[in-house]
């Protein structure tokens, strides 16, 4: 009994700490405030024209998609939260005109919009006409670009990612690059044909680097070096992957954008769970009594858990997500009442309460377990198979609503019962661990 006033104890001072941090933390205001998505806050809405002339038609789809995935990746590794990026295609009247579209939640000045995507230019690796490799460096610079160099089908389509290493001997910087499976057999069949030859790399029509080709190089890695300062590799592998994109892209118009719902969803969202709340405990404390306010206990337990998570991984909450939280609430006592059912069962069975309590966990165990068990497949494929943030922001709060909902349920309700300590019968024991508006009967 005392084992369990200890563990007891330790569950509400876990409660009110993570209680203290959840209010503490207000949104917006700190590393550790909760997150909305642009249905909840303004944002900054972006749209780019995608040239996709110079493709086959069967490559369009395939290009734009690789686009978005690209942006993508750019605009998650500035911390965004939750970006959504997407590709359309204009209709008749448009020309069939390809669009990306990109909208940053809290992001509302436009530059920083633009600044967090990077340059948008088309990254281009082209050889050295043979022609002009005697020339000199002045007779070079009479010269056009298209003129000395000559395009090949390698672009910033084919390169997965570049990044700055050293060797292992001189330490010097160097540039590595690493190309998709497509690219990995055209750099090969490039470089084998070119030995010796310069293949030079352009950024938005602008030579950023001029390497020689030194061998044939298989396995889609190839390493960049001669001479860099860390800065200037730096600088190399930062305009290689802003130019990695498939097709070149112009940006065709900006807006800064509202929340479509705004605080006042935020706060009717607030509103509903609050109600939810209080009404699930008068349910719970009317008809299961003295179990059931120690599972409103649990479940405050939970609700302040749940909010701890949103903020340290952090989740970022839209309406949808807010929904997924509500919904989670009535979910979290399932597990509560399917103990107490069972522990009434084995009371009516002549168990005195502690016996009662011990086996009503043991056997509600196993529907908890299931249940839960299903529910969590169940959020873990809705997460997968989603193709929108809104939707992966619902299975992924409902996730953790039910993982949580199982944890609360077997260590904070079940300790709290067993912490009571009651022994014996007596008519006081039969009320509180009664049922229903009326005195349980045997």
């Amino acid at each position: 009994m005392w084992k369990y006033r200890y563990w007891t104890f330790i569950i509400f001072l876990a409660a009110a700490l993570v209680g203290f941090f959840v209010y503490k933390t207000e949104i917006g205001e700190s590393n550790f405030a909760f997150k909305l998505g642009l249905d909840l806050r303004s944002g900054s809405h972006l749209i780019y024209r995608a040239d996709t002339s110079s493709l086959e038609s069967d490559d369009v789809k395939g290009a734009m998609d690789s686009l978005r995935e690209v942006i993508e990746r750019r605009v998650n590794l500035f911390g965004v939260s939750e970006p959504i990026v997407q590709t359309e295609e204009g209709g008749l009247l448009g020309g069939g005109e390809k669009r990306l579209i990109v909208e940053l939640p809290g992001i509302t000045d436009i530059k920083q919009a633009i600044e967090l995507i990077g340059k948008t230019p088309l990254l281009e690796f082209k050889l050295m006409n043979p022609a002009m490799e005697k020339l000199s460096e002045e007779e070079l610079k009479a010269k056009t670009v298209d003129e000395v160099f000559i395009a090949t089908p390698l672009t910033g389509r084919f390169l997965e990612k570049s990044q700055l290493t050293f060797d292992q001997t001189t330490r010097e910087p160097q540039v590595l690059l690493s190309f998709n499976k497509d690219g990995e057999e055209l750099f090969a069949e490039l470089t084998k044909a070119n030995v010796g030859r310069i293949l030079a790399i352009f950024l938005d029509g602008v030579s950023i680097s001029a390497p020689v080709i030194r061998q044939e190089i298989k396995g889609g890695v190839a390493t960049i070096s001669g001479g860099f300062t860390p800065t200037e590799a730096r600088d190399l592998v930062r305009n290689l992957n802003y130019g990695a994109l498939p097709v070149p892209i112009e940006l065709a118009s900006t807006q800064t954008v509202g929340a479509s719902l705004g605080d006042e969803a935020t706060a009717s969202g607030v509103k509903a769970g609050i109600w939810s709340f209080a009404v699930i405990a008068l349910f719970l404390i009317l008809w299961y009594r003295l179990p059931g306010l120690l599972a409103v206990v649990a479940l405050a337990v939970y609700v302040a858990i749940n909010l701890a998570f949103f903020k340290l991984i952090p989740v970022t909450l839209t309406a949808a997500g807010i929904a997924g939280f509500i919904l989670s609430l009535g979910m979290a006592v399932d597990a509560n009442i399917l103990i107490f059912e069972r522990m009434k069962e084995e009371l009516r069975k002549g168990r005195v309460l502690s016996d009662a309590i011990q086996e009503g966990f043991k056997r509600a165990w196993t529907s908890i377990r299931d249940s839960n068990t299903s529910s969590i497949i169940t959020a873990v494929i809705l997460y997968y198979f989603a193709s929108t943030p809104t939707i992966k922001g619902f299975a992924l709060v409902f996730f953790i609503g039910v993982v949580t909902s199982m944890f609360t349920a077997i260590t904070a309700s079940r300790t709290l019962l067993k912490a009571l300590g009651t022994k014996g019968e007596s008519r006081t024991t039969k009320l509180l661990f009664g049922s229903g508006l009326l005195n349980a009967k045997r």
